[in-house]
C-alpha cells in the first residue's frame, strides 16, 4: 500500500486524520479509505466543536463521499459516535474531514461550490455525479462556514439597498451590498418594510447608529426604515433613477403626441413621431446621423416634444456634474419644469422637488446605487446557470458565495 502521507494527500485530508486501510471494493467499483480521526480531535461536538463526553455509538459506519480518483468513486468510511454537548445535547461528533452534517468531505464541498459559480448546474451534476438539490445544500454549507468565521456586518458604513425579481409573479429578493468592500452581505426574500427590518435587526442597534450613507431608489418602504432604523444615516437617492423618471416622462409625452397627431389625420406626422423613440432616448454624443436628423425635424415641426426632449437633457447634464454646481443646476431645471406647460414634468419636478433632499445628498456625496445595480446583474447571471432552484435560501446561498467573497478556491490550488 501506499505510504500514508502519500494517501493523505490524495484523498485531501490533514493530518488530524488517521488513514488505517485502503481498499477497493469491486462489487461497487469504489475505493474506500477507512479513516479516524486523532485523539485531540476525538469527543467534540459537531456543532460548536467543545468537547463533551460520549453518550453511544450512534449508527454505526458512516461513508463520506471524496473527490474522484481519475474516474473511480472514493468514500471515507468511519465510526460516527454522538457526543452528549452541554449546549446540543446528543449530537455526532466532529470529524476532521467534513462539516457537520454532511455526506461529502471537505475538498468535494469546496470543489462543487467553486463549480456552482463557474459552470452550468447540468455540467456540475454531471462531472460531480450529484444531483442539484445536493448542490444547493453544499453550497449552503460553504456560505454558513464563511460567514461563521467573519462577521459579514462588521464595519459597515456605506451600503446600498435593492430589490431584484427572481422568479415570475412579483416574487422578490432584498438585497443589501457594502460600498466599501463592494461585497453581497446580505439578502432575503420579499421586498418590504418587515423584510429590510430583519436585516437591521441582525445588524443591531450600535452597528444601525454607525452606518453613514444608505442608497436606494426613491421606494418610501426603504426610506421609512433607514429613518427609523438608522437615526445618523443619510438616505442618497440613486441618480440612475431620477434620469430613468425623466425618459419615462419624455415617452408619456412622445405618446401623447403621438395619439394627437393619429387624431388629427397626421399619418406621415405620427409615423416619423413612432420612429423617434430611440433618437429621444439617446445621450446626444451617441446619436447617429439619421437619429440626428429625425431630432431636427422634430424640432421643427414640434416644439413641445422638442422642449420635454431638452429638459429631460438638461436634468440629466445636472446630475452628471455632481457636487454644488449641480445643485444649482437642479434649482433651475425645478423653475423651468414647473413653467413647462408640460404635465408630465410638472409632475415630475414635484417627485423630484419631495425627494430633492435624498437626491442632493448623492451628488454631494457622489454615491449612486450603481455598484448595486451590477451586482443585480450578476445575480441574474447566477440565476440562469442555477436555472433550477426551487428554494430560494439555496438560491441566496449561491448569491452570497459568489458576491460576498465566500467561494473557496478550488483543491490544491493556493488562494
Amino acid at each position: 500500500m501506499l505510504g500514508a502521507n502519500v494517501w493523505r494527500r490524495v484523498l485531501g485530508v490533514d493530518r488530524a486524520t488517521v488513514i488505517e486501510a485502503v481498499e477497493v471494493d469491486e462489487e461497487d467499483d469504489v475505493v474506500v479509505a477507512h479513516v479516524r480521526p486523532r485523539r485531540h480531535t476525538k469527543r467534540r461536538c459537531g456543532i460548536c466543536g467543545q468537547r463533551a463526553p460520549g453518550y453511544d455509538r450512534g449508527e454505526g459506519h458512516r461513508r463520506w463521499r471524496a473527490l474522484d480518483l481519475g474516474t473511480v468513486r472514493c468514500f471515507l468510511e468511519s465510526d460516527s459516535p454522538r457526543v452528549n454537548c452541554s449546549t446540543h445535547g446528543p449530537t455526532v461528533a466532529q470529524v476532521p474531514w467534513a462539516r457537520h452534517g454532511a455526506g461529502h468531505t471537505l475538498e468535494f464541498d469546496d470543489e462543487v461550490a467553486w463549480l456552482a459559480t463557474h459552470t452550468p448546474k447540468s455540467a456540475v451534476g454531471e462531472l460531480m455525479r450529484i444531483a442539484w438539490r445536493s448542490v444547493g445544500s453544499i453550497v449552503a454549507r460553504v456560505v454558513a462556514d464563511g460567514r461563521a468565521a467573519h462577521d459579514p456586518f462588521d464595519g459597515l458604513v456605506r451600503i446600498g439597498i435593492d430589490e431584484i425579481s427572481y422568479k415570475r409573479r412579483h416574487r422578490y429578493l432584498t438585497i443589501v451590498v457594502c460600498h466599501d468592500t463592494g461585497r453581497l452581505v446580505w439578502a432575503a426574500v420579499g421586498r418590504d418594510k418587515k423584510t429590510l427590518n430583519g436585516f437591521f435587526h441582525l445588524l443591531g442597534e450600535d452597528r444601525c447608529q454607525k452606518i453613514r450613507l444608505v442608497s436606494a431608489d426613491a421606494a418610501e418602504w426603504i426610506a421609512d426604515v433607514v429613518a427609523s432604523r438608522c437615526e445618523n444615516a443619510t438616505l442618497c437617492i440613486d441618480s440612475f433613477h431620477v434620469v430613468q423618471w425623466a425618459t419615462d416622462a419624455l415617452d408619456e409625452v412622445r405618446r401623447e403626441v403621438w395619439n394627437e397627431a393619429r387624431r388629427l389625420g397626421m399619418r406621415e406626422h405620427a409615423k416619423e413621431l413612432k420612429g423617434c423613440r430611440f433618437a429621444l432616448w439617446r445621450n446626444p454624443e451617441d446619436l447617429t446621423a439619421r437619429q440626428e436628423a429625425r431630432l431636427s425635424a422634430i424640432a421643427r415641426v414640434n416644439s413641445r416634444l422638442y422642449r420635454a426632449y431638452l429638459l429631460k437633457e438638461q436634468l440629466r447634464i445636472a446630475i452628471r456634474t455632481k457636487g454644488v454646481l449641480a445643485l444649482v443646476m437642479i434649482e433651475d431645471w425645478l423653475s423651468w419644469a414647473a413653467r413647462s406647460r408640460i404635465p408630465a414634468f410638472v409632475e415630475l419636478g414635484r417627485k423630484i422637488r419631495r425627494n430633492l433632499p435624498g437626491i442632493e445628498a448623492a451628488m454631494l456625496n457622489r454615491l449612486s446605487n450603481a455598484l448595486v445595480e451590477s451586482t443585480n446583474t450578476k445575480l441574474r447571471v447566477l440565476h440562469r446557470m442555477a436555472f433550477g432552484f426551487k428554494d430560494p435560501e439555496h438560491l441566496i446561498a449561491l448569491a452570497l458565495l459568489d458576491r460576498g467573497g465566500y467561494c473557496p478556491p478550488l483543491p490544491g490550488r493556493a488562494r
